[in-house]
């Protein structure tokens, strides 16, 4: 018989100059509560630990000369080598969050909640050197088009997505399939009670009882807010429609 406690959880280890922003946030709320309740597990790694001077120094000048300084490849590559005998090696993926990778989607998040363990490397400065990257086959994710000062925040975002998917953390798993981009569209307006407000009325549909007009109205919905606001999802969306013909 297997106990609750035998049960194989997934993990999170994040690779940071900072470790005490974590669990920050996601030790809050739904996230914070399965945390604590053993559904997954958050370990944090300092990289400065893996430095090879007093100073603790993890980076320096570009070569090629720039603005900023570089991670260097052998302090980071010492960090991710500390983790590998812990990793299994199918069940475990490590990411680089970084401006120039690939697009964080919910297509990703899904793909990333079905993992064992997923390792995160906070970059700081203007980036880490290359050859860490190639020479550990290291992933690069981006959660958006813009930059921020470091990985930090960018991986508590990619682990809230994820962690939400998790067995457990989300006690109506019907919620989780009507949101956005769970179908490829964004999520269609929703309304509770005062039924007016303002001089604003709830849309009689929703209030109809009839389930099958509902459920048509959402959709039509959810179709006229991608088209509008996401023609990229729109245009994902009509090619997945025609391919299932």
């Amino acid at each position: 018989m297997t106990g609750k406690n035998d049960l194989k959880r997934w993990s999170a280890t994040v690779l940071t100059l900072f470790p005490e922003m974590f669990p920050g946030p996601l030790g809050q709320s739904l996230a914070g509560k399965a945390l604590k309740n053993g559904l997954w597990q958050l370990e944090t790694v300092d990289i400065r630990d893996f430095a090879r001077d007093k100073h603790r120094s993890v980076d320096d000048a570009p070569f090629g000369g720039g603005p900023g300084m570089v991670m260097r490849a052998d302090i980071l590559a010492g960090a991710v080598d500390h983790l590998r005998p812990s990793m299994a090696a199918d069940a475990a993926r490590v990411m680089y969050l970084s401006p120039r990778g690939r697009r964080l989607d919910q297509a990703l998040v899904r793909e990333l909640a079905g993992l064992d363990t997923l390792v995160l490397i906070c970059g700081r400065f203007e980036g880490v050197d290359q050859r860490a990257l190639e020479g550990r086959e290291i992933e690069e994710v981006s959660v958006g088009d813009y930059v921020l000062s470091g990985g930090e925040t960018a991986a508590l975002v990619l682990l809230d997505a994820v962690v939400r998917l998790l067995p457990g953390v989300i006690g109506d798993q019907a919620a989780l399939e009507e949101e956005s981009f769970a179908q490829g569209l964004l999520e269609y307006p929703q309304y509770t009670r005062p039924q007016t407000w303002e001089g604003r009325e709830v849309p009689a549909v929703l209030t109809s009882g009839h389930h099958e007009k509902i459920r048509a109205w959402r959709l039509a919905q959810a179709e006229a807010l991608t088209r509008e606001r996401r023609p990229d999802l729109w245009e994902r969306y009509l090619r997945s429609i025609k391919s299932r013909g």
